[in-house]
């Protein structure tokens, strides 16, 4: 069996059961994973340089086929349920051992990395693919460490992927043939049947988001965060069309991260090395930062290039409109290194609320955070699908439920604490619409959204006056730097306020549907942060 690479001192693959590979490649460099990838044919390079791949049958994430061995350890400490789907640890040993022995006579390729830029929390993560663009996709979204860490490298967590092996769903206990399953006992995830790399990256999120705030009093959160040249960190949630992406990128704060933080007691830090982002219609103008990333080392994914040329057609939606790229987080020219920063004195919950209720910036009592946090609320609109034009609702707990192994209560209690114990704003911002819902209203303004953020980090909406809204009980700033003050309680910006006070109504009504599969763990707190529909609507 031949080795090539820098491997560490002590065990090899034995450890793990693995043995007459036929090439072990341990911890190349991106070059040599590269030349590996187009040597294997499994993608080519851009003309920028990028590597382009294809990931296959899947194009995202498999939610329903991503398992959690129910054991001793996670009985009673996993939320089962439509997130988390139990496997017994016969099963996945069963799994586990075709697996291996399917990686006999293969080429493999073994990466260590990082998960972690807190030495105190970090993760020493093994990963081990039969793909060479895998292996660099890991280098660049996990944290690397350098020569003189990798000697003695010990891994805590180790993934094992292989795209080509395939579960027997009959006697494997798997739902299909592709599956993704965390061992929380044995520290192992293994991922088949699928070739979408984002299963690697979000199975280590997962994996923090149960060790860090069971173990380690940590708050893992699906953020974005940056940081001022005063020292000052900010933090935004938001699921996907909320402008998290455009919003947390100013060329005027640093870059910490961009998807995955913990909150430790004194400090926040990145659990990533990378980005991986979207690249739909992606252009220099919307995007520069990520549009220049997309260089040598970078990877795109399932992107399709302009006919009889090498450059990337980033409106192409042949394969899947979940393009992706992926890069190393110093390939952005503001990130801060290491990706680490104080605790944050604002956090920004976004939404796009295509209802046009709720206010451009509004501030949040603790109850209304925790409140708000759990419900993980936005609004998305068909747009392009023809008779289709009114809002429907989007609810993720945390702005990340798929990867959360905890209740979300638990998560929402957390930040609740940490926001009395530090002294922490938190506001509720709409990119939304206002004047009416989507087909009557307008888009927020993104200028006067970037004034609004950079008067709540500046502390200029501090001592303004507020007013309440009526129906949602959220503190609305009367006046704002740069911005027109009717437009800040969204009322105001109806024609017909009946309408709004009647949509207002229903969109709470929403709100305390959704919630009403948490209400049993919520104390008492929680629930008041509750909208309070009118009786008339």
């Amino acid at each position: 069996m031949q080795e090539n690479g820098l491997r560490p001192k002590g065990q090899g693959l034995e450890v793990y059961g693995i043995k007459n590979a036929n090439r072990i490649n341990w911890n190349l460099t991106p070059s040599e994973l590269i030349e590996e990838a187009l040597a294997n044919n499994e993608g080519s390079l851009t003309d920028t340089g990028a590597l382009m791949c294809d990931t296959g049958e899947f194009t995202g994430r498999a939610p329903k086929d991503r398992f959690v061995v129910k054991d001793d350890k996670t009985a009673d400490t996993v939320w089962w349920g439509e997130i988390n789907f139990p496997i017994s640890p016969e099963n996945f040993d069963k799994i586990y051992d075709k697996l291996v022995k399917h990686l006999e006579g293969k080429n493999l390729y073994v990466r260590d990395a990082f998960a972690g830029a807190d030495a105190n929390y970090r993760l020493n993560l093994r990963v081990i693919n039969t793909q060479a663009w895998h292996n660099l996709f890991c280098y660049n979204m996990f944290l690397r460490p350098k020569k003189e860490e990798l000697e003695d490298f010990n891994p805590t967590f180790t993934i094992i992927n292989a795209p080509d092996f395939k579960a027997d769903p009959a006697n494997d206990g798997t739902r299909q043939e592709n599956f993704a399953i965390i061992n929380f006992t044995r520290n192992l995830i293994i991922i088949g049947g699928t070739g979408y790399a984002g299963e690697m990256k979000k199975g280590i999120f997962s994996v923090l988001n149960y060790t860090l705030p069971k173990y380690h009093n940590v708050l893992s959160m699906h953020c974005s965060a940056n940081v001022g040249e005063q020292g000052d960190t900010a933090i935004f949630f938001g699921l996907s069309g909320t402008g998290k992406t455009t919003l947390s990128a100013d060329p005027k704060r640093g870059l910490i991260g961009d998807d995955e933080h913990g909150w430790t007691d004194n400090s926040i830090f990145n659990f990533e090395g990378g980005c991986y982002a979207k690249a739909i219609d992606l252009t220099r103008e919307n995007e520069p930062q990520i549009f220049d990333a997309i260089r040598y080392g970078a990877i795109v994914e399932n992107t399709r290039y302009h006919d009889g040329t090498r450059t990337v057609d980033y409106e192409n939606t042949t394969v899947t409109e979940n393009t992706r790229t992926a890069y190393p987080i110093h390939f952005i020219d503001n990130a801060v290194s290491p990706s680490t920063g104080t605790i944050p004195k604002n956090i920004f919950f976004l939404t796009c609320d295509a209802y046009g209720v709720l206010p451009p910036i509004s501030r949040l009592n603790k109850g209304q955070a925790m409140y708000h946090f759990i419900s993980g609320y936005t609004a998305k609109v068909a747009g392009t699908e023809a008779g289709i034009t009114e809002p429907q609702t989007a609810f993720s707990a945390c702005f990340g439920a798929p990867f959360l192994p905890l209740h979300p209560t638990e998560y929402a209690e957390m930040l609740g604490k940490k926001m009395t114990e530090n002294n922490v704003n938190i506001w509720l911002v709409n990119t939304g619409w206002s004047g009416g819902p989507y087909g009557i209203g307008s888009r927020m303004s993104l200028r006067h959204t970037r004034a609004l953020i950079t008067a709540a980090l500046e502390g200029a909406l501090d001592s303004v006056e507020y007013e309440s809204h009526e129906i949602f009980g959220l503190e609305m700033p009367k006046s704002c730097p740069e911005v027109p003050a009717e437009i800040l309680n969204p009322r105001n910006t109806w024609e017909n306020k009946e309408d709004y006070d009647a949509k207002a109504s229903h969109l709470a009504s929403e709100f305390i549907k959704n919630f009403e599969k948490y209400a049993d763990f919520a104390n008492e707190e929680i629930l008041s942060g509750a909208p309070k529909p009118s009786v008339t609507a």
